[in-house]
């Protein structure tokens, strides 16, 4: 419907436009009548009031007294009374509106000129997009209020957490032998609150000076410190340093030790409260009392018992300036672990005290004093019982930590309940057959047995370690005899040439095809027979050619390599590892389960045993055999709960090593070189095989065999630990051929006569 104005209409005149509904009931002439439109006034007529209007409607029922809106099935409602019309309607209101409206009109002007013209008028190209410097000043004024606006929001929704970390009320971890009884407890976790008043000043400096110089004086956070860690975050995808006392107190005490941007940021709300409610001397005693500090120690005083045997009241600002920098990861400054440690705490050690000095915390004649580099204990004497189960435990933890992809510091958080392979009889036999030749050796030779020591171990043929001996006494010897790399295998290494050489075959020309290797393959079995390459002697780096020796200086002649190995002849041996190829008797070796690291040189003196094996991974390499060929890497727990959650393991697969066929001689000739030694040793129907091993230079003595799928490697040695790492000769210490105290403890380690 379109309207006409007239043209004698006026604008200070008013129209009004009514649209009458449809009527119900009447007439045409009535329902023609009502559809007109009416109450248009021009010039000449004047504008009909509302209520001549409301006269002159159309009552669609013909009845007088009845409405029109009474009909409509969609009543429109009045409108409703705007929220000014309201305010003003308020006397208490009216006068505050009044005001704000004054001030309003007066700021107009100037909110008109700020606000931004964009694009800016006036500027030509790529001008007229950058805004001005008062646009610039605007949005960083607004940003800045905004970030403010959204930080008292959040500082007013972060509450500050009732209860501490588990760290505050820790578990040990327990250990269990392989029939599920209790093995050992340890405490790693133990924590001992110290009041602030009896931790020297120079410990606190000192810890304050490398963390958090300004403690006294900063709001709880470090808001650059904070701006490293988010650029960090968005750079590389972890976050940096830069934390104060009270954040790392708040992360230790409340949070948990992810590096996320959320946890930072809650971090630094509770620190801000925290920093408010807590006096600095709280914050900073609870700190030096939760912090970690490795080793299995929380807490400063935990700490200076763990590293110096001392309390805390007794450190000095030197041994307190090395604590302190065991806070940046003990993992990494822990001196004892490496050397790659011990040049970064002397490092630390040395700034934070050159530091103390900066900050007036130390005078310059007390640091001159402190020149040497205070070198902590080896081992944490806070858990150390000297017992055999010390070496069990220190073994099945590195284990559990490795393949539970556990942290040292979750782990020492505790709670955990790790279930071992160590059986406790065989533990027992082994330790008891040590003990008593350690005793022997005393009353026989008290000076050359003062630096003997016992390796042993026995791995189960499916990788299990099924018990080992690792030294007199953990506090005083914290190295693993088992586990240590220090002596060669000597002959007791021949059994991985022979299955080499019939896993691979020879090569008695360069370029012809390998022929193949069986037990009764005959070779020279003279004392001193040179050993030959295709093209003739091997000559070593001095001139002289490299012959080979079997022990007693005897000669067999002619002889087959299976005879050769039930008879423990050597040069057949060193000649088929040069045959067989070096680098194949490597790879075999390897494949069977010693450790890359420990093999030797690729001379021929390989063959005859150079390589450095621990007793644990001999004892893996000769189970290979007596599982068919395939390998299994020696482990020591089977499975690990938490709280009676159970925590993912990875636990090794067996791998072929060697064809079953190779094994199986393998197994075969060294079953037959344990009768020919030991006729009467097991009872007829065992299954058992076993090799001696002895070395050029009498520096080592070994016994390696299986019995009942179960493999177990004796090695006994001289080393004088204050003196050097080199091997020393035996000096009859070990027995002899026929009395071989290798033997003796093998034998009573696994349950047979001798």
């Amino acid at each position: 419907m379109q309207l006409k104005a007239l043209g004698s209409f006026r604008p200070e005149e008013t129209v009004q436009l009514r649209v009458p509904p449809q009527p119900t009931a009447g007439t045409q002439n009535e329902r023609s009548e009502s559809s007109g439109i009416s109450g248009i006034s021009g010039t000449d007529e004047k504008v009909s009031s509302p209520e001549e209007a409301s006269a002159g409607r159309i009552r669609g029922d013909g009845k007088a007294g009845r409405s029109f809106r009474s009909g409509n099935r969609n009543p429109r409602k009045a409108p409703r009374p705007s929220l000014r019309s309201r305010l003003a309607a308020d006397p208490r209101l009216a006068s505050l509106l009044s005001v704000l409206a004054a001030q309003a009109a007066r700021l107009a002007p100037y909110a008109r000129r700020a606000k931004p013209e964009y694009p800016r008028p006036g500027r030509t190209g790529w001008r007229r997009w950058m805004p001005s410097w008062r646009q610039w000043l605007g949005g960083t004024a607004a940003g800045l209020g905004l970030s403010s606006f959204l930080l008292v929001v959040a500082y007013a929704a972060t509450d500050i957490p009732d209860d501490l970390n588990s760290h505050a009320t820790q578990q040990d971890n327990v250990y269990f032998w392989a029939d599920g009884t209790p093995m050992a407890r340890t405490g790693w976790v133990q924590r001992q609150e110290m009041p602030l008043r009896d931790i020297p000043e120079d410990v606190r400096w000192a810890v304050l000076a490398a963390e958090n110089e300004n403690f006294y004086n900063d709001p709880g956070i470090s808001p650059m410190g904070i701006t490293r860690a988010v650029l960090r975050t968005f750079g590389q995808g972890d976050t940096q340093g830069g934390s104060t006392i009270t954040q790392q107190y708040v992360k230790n005490a409340y949070l948990n030790q992810d590096q996320t941007l959320r946890r930072k940021f809650t971090e630094a709300m509770i620190a801000l409260k925290l920093d408010n409610r807590m006096s600095k001397e709280e914050i900073l005693e609870s700190y030096l009392n939760t912090s970690w500090f490795g080793r299995g120690t929380y807490g400063i005083q935990r700490a200076a018992q763990a590293y110096y045997g001392k309390d805390v009241s007794e450190l000095n600002a030197s041994e307190a300036a090395f604590l302190a920098s065991l806070l940046k990861g003990a993992g990494l400054y822990d001196p004892t672990l490496s050397g790659a440690n011990r040049d970064r705490a002397v490092e630390r050690w040395t700034w934070t005290l050159d530091r103390m000095v900066d900050i007036g915390k130390l005078s310059p004649a007390e640091r001159a004093t402190y020149k040497k580099f205070p070198q902590p204990l080896k081992s944490n004497p806070l858990y150390s019982t000297g017992e055999q189960s010390d070496y069990l435990v220190e073994l099945a933890s590195q284990y559990a930590k490795k393949s539970g992809e556990i942290s040292d510091k979750e782990f020492d958080l505790g709670g955990y309940q790790i279930y071992t392979t160590f059986d406790k009889e065989r533990e027992k036999r082994l330790t008891d057959g040590v003990t008593k030749a350690r005793k022997k050796a005393l009353k026989d030779d008290p000076k050359a047995a003062k630096s003997v020591h016992y390796g042993a171990a026995s791995v189960a043929a499916d990788g299990r370690i099924l018990a080992v001996h690792g030294g007199p006494d953990h506090r005083k010897q914290g190295y693993n005899e088992s586990n240590a790399t220090t002596v060669p295998a000597g002959t007791a290494f021949t059994p991985f040439v022979y299955a080499a050489g019939l896993q691979h075959g020879v090569r008695t020309t360069r370029d012809g095809e390998p022929t193949p290797v069986t037990g009764e393959s005959l070779y020279n079995g003279d004392d001193d027979v040179p050993v030959r390459t295709p093209e003739g002697p091997y000559w070593d780096r001095s001139g002289r050619k490299v012959a080979a020796s079997n022990d007693g200086d005897e000669s067999y002649g002619e002889i087959s390599l299976h005879r050769a190995m039930a008879l423990s002849a050597n040069t057949p041996f060193m000649q088929l590892g040069m045959d067989t190829g070096l680098d194949k008797v490597r790879a075999t070796a390897i494949a069977s389960g010693l450790l890359p690291s420990s093999i030797g040189a690729r001379v021929p003196a390989l063959s005859m045993g150079s390589s450095t094996p621990s007793a644990i991974r001999m004892a893996g390499g000769y189970a290979t055999f007596a599982a068919a060929g395939e390998h299994t890497e020696p482990y020591s727990v089977r499975r690990i709960t938490r709280n009676g959650a159970k925590i993912p393991l990875d636990l090794p697969e067996p791998r072929r090593a060697v064809r079953a066929e190779v094994a199986e001689e393998v197994t075969s000739a060294l079953t037959d070189c344990f009768r020919e030694a030991h006729p009467d040793g097991a009872p007829p129907d065992a299954k058992v095989a076993g090799k001696p091993g002895t070395t050029e230079k009498d520096t080592a003595a070994w016994y390696v065999g299986t019995y009942e799928s179960v493999s177990t490697a004796v090695v006994v040695y001289r080393i004088d630990l204050a003196e050097s790492l080199e091997p020393l000769p035996l000096k009859g210490i070990a027995g002899t051929a026929g009395d071989s105290v290798p033997y003796g403890i093998w034998s009573g380690a696994l349950g047979l006569s001798g």
